[in-house]
């Protein structure tokens, strides 16, 4: 089979089951013949484990514009570690979070707004855009009820915050583009929309 690069983002609030997602959508690419690469935000790289650790496990509170210089430098360092040479070499890229999240949680969130956040991760990502972005769509409280009791520090942002970062992505979604998906079904039934939602923008 030809490599045409593709890269996907699934995207939403915590707890929305990006990650088994990414999962179930790695493995049917893979059975069509494709090669994949599945990585992840903060986290992905050497440096990015150690952001990870500053952005989510620290105690206290972060000042908002540190938080989205972390989460950038983080972003500068996966792209060109990760994501790039994937896509150099014909590979289809899934991420769980990129831009999208920071213009959800520190443009909006945060309060620092989107257009600021925006510049910041372009010069992150050298313009590198995704060439599809999938919201998982699920309640605020729903989500809460599925993260239980351990917590990092993002997740334990009270409702308020919650409840902005799902409205945020709502609204950037329809300004933007982004796909939508209901992410409150069962996660066979979740999985199966989101092929519908590649199968329509990418033609895999």
């Amino acid at each position: 089979m030809s490599a045409v690069a593709r890269f996907v983002v699934l995207e939403g609030g915590d707890a929305t089951g990006k990650s088994t997602q990414m999962h179930h959508l790695a493995t049917r690419l893979r059975d069509a013949g494709h090669d994949v690469v599945e990585t992840f935000e903060p986290g992905a790289t050497r440096l990015g484990a150690r952001l990870r650790t500053l952005l989510l496990d620290e105690d206290g509170p972060l000042d908002p514009i540190a938080e989205a210089l972390l989460m950038a430098a983080d972003r500068a360092e996966h792209v060109a570690e990760v994501v790039r040479p994937a896509l150099q070499r014909g590979a289809w890229v899934l991420s769980d979070r990129f831009v999208p999240s920071s213009l959800a949680y520190q443009g909006v969130g945060r309060g620092l707004g989107v257009g600021e956040v925006g510049q910041l991760n372009e010069l992150a990502t050298a313009g590198l855009e995704p060439d599809l972005v999938v919201v998982l769509d699920l309640a605020p409280e729903v989500a809460r009820e599925r993260l239980g009791m351990s917590r990092d520090r993002m997740e334990g942002e009270n409702d308020a915050f919650a409840l902005a970062v799902h409205e945020a992505y709502r609204d950037l979604a329809r300004s933007r583009g982004w796909s939508i998906v209901d992410a409150s079904p069962d996660v066979d039934a979740v999985a199966t929309a989101i092929w519908a939602v590649v199968e329509e923008h990418l033609a895999p």
